[in-house]
C-alpha cells in the first residue's frame, strides 16, 4: 500500500489558510471573473447574459470538466475567497458539537461538506481525480466542487507518484482547502454488479480501517464517514451499514489508546434509521 510517510513529500499537507470573505456585489464579480478564466481555458469567448445563478453552475459545470493542471496564483486566490465565503454562508457544522458516547461514535444527518470534523470521507473513483459530471448530485463531486480546483490537482500528484489508479479499499489524505474540514480522506469502495461477494464485503471493511489508519498516522480527532459504496456503487444500504460500524468498532478495540472519533455521516432519512438502528445495540 502506497502510505501518507510515502506520498506526504508529493502534497502540501500543512493547514491551508482561510481568505478574507466577500461582500454580494463581490462573489458576483469573482464569480464573473472565474467564468471568463475557465471559459478562457476552453478557448471560448465569455458573454454573460445568464443570471448569477446560472453563472455559478457553469463555473462548476466546468471546474468539473477540467483536467489536473495547474491555476495561476490569482484565480486561485479568487477562487478561494468565493468558495469559502460560501462554505460560511451554507453553515457550518461543529462536529465537537456531538454525542459520541463511550464508544466515539456519532451519527449525523446532513451535507458532509458543512461539516469541521477534521477529516470527511470521499467515496471516490479509481482515477482519484473526482467525478467529471457537470454539476453531478454524487458526493465525489460535491466534494471536489467545494474544496476547489486545488483538490484534484493534489490527487493526481499522488496518482501520479503512485503509479497506477487507486486500489479499493486503500485510501489518501490531501487538504480540505475552501471546505470547514481540515482534510478530505478518499477511499474508493466496491462496486457492485449483482450479488454482495465476500470479497466484497472485505473490500468495503478495508475501506474504513485504511481511513482510520490514514487519519490516526495524520493525528487527527474526528473522523466523518459518508455511506461508502452505496448509491451508485450499489451496495445494499443495510449491510454497507452494519460493515461500517463493526469495522469501526473493531479497529478501535484494536487501536485502545486512539482518541479518534467517529461520525457517521447520513444524507437520507433510510440511512439514519439503519445506522440509528444499528448504533442502538452496540
Amino acid at each position: 500500500m502506497y502510505t501518507l510517510r510515502d506520498y506526504s513529500s508529493v502534497v502540501d499537507l500543512s493547514p491551508y489558510p482561510r481568505p478574507q470573505m466577500l461582500n454580494e456585489e463581490e462573489r458576483l464579480s469573482a464569480t464573473d471573473a472565474l467564468l471568463k478564466y475557465l471559459l478562457r481555458e476552453r478557448g471560448m469567448i465569455a458573454a454573460f447574459s445568464a443570471t448569477p445563478e446560472k453563472k455559478r453552475a457553469l463555473v462548476r459545470g466546468y471546474m468539473n470538466e477540467r483536467p489536473a493542471h495547474p491555476i495561476p496564483a490569482d484565480i486561485i486566490a479568487l477562487q478561494d475567497r468565493l468558495f469559502w465565503t460560501e462554505s460560511v454562508q451554507k453553515g457550518i457544522v461543529s462536529a465537537d458539537a456531538f454525542d459520541y458516547g463511550d464508544r466515539g461514535m456519532a451519527l449525523w444527518e446532513g451535507d458532509i461538506t458543512r461539516l469541521d470534523a477534521d477529516a470527511i470521507v470521499n467515496a471516490a473513483n479509481r482515477g482519484l481525480l473526482g467525478c467529471f459530471l457537470p454539476n453531478h448530485n454524487c458526493i465525489d463531486n460535491a466534494i471536489h466542487s467545494a474544496a476547489g480546483m486545488q483538490l484534484r490537482d493534489d490527487c493526481a500528484k499522488i496518482i501520479a507518484a503512485q503509479g497506477h489508479e487507486e486500489n479499493v479499499g486503500d485510501c489518501k489524505l490531501t487538504r480540505a482547502y475552501n471546505l470547514p474540514c481540515r482534510y478530505v480522506l478518499h477511499t474508493v469502495g466496491p462496486m457492485i454488479r449483482r450479488e454482495v461477494s465476500d470479497d466484497e464485503r472485505s473490500m468495503l471493511r478495508s475501506c474504513y480501517i485504511s481511513c482510520l489508519d490514514a487519519a490516526a498516522a495524520a493525528g487527527l480527532g474526528t473522523v466523518a464517514f459518508c455511506c461508502i459504496s452505496t448509491g451508485v456503487f450499489n451496495f445494499p444500504r443495510a449491510e454497507a451499514a452494519e460493515i461500517a460500524v463493526g469495522a469501526v468498532v473493531r479497529w478501535k478495540l484494536r487501536h485502545p489508546q486512539s482518541n479518534v472519533r467517529v461520525v457517521f455521516n447520513t444524507f437520507l432519512k433510510e440511512d439514519t434509521e439503519i445506522y440509528r438502528n444499528i448504533l442502538s445495540m452496540v
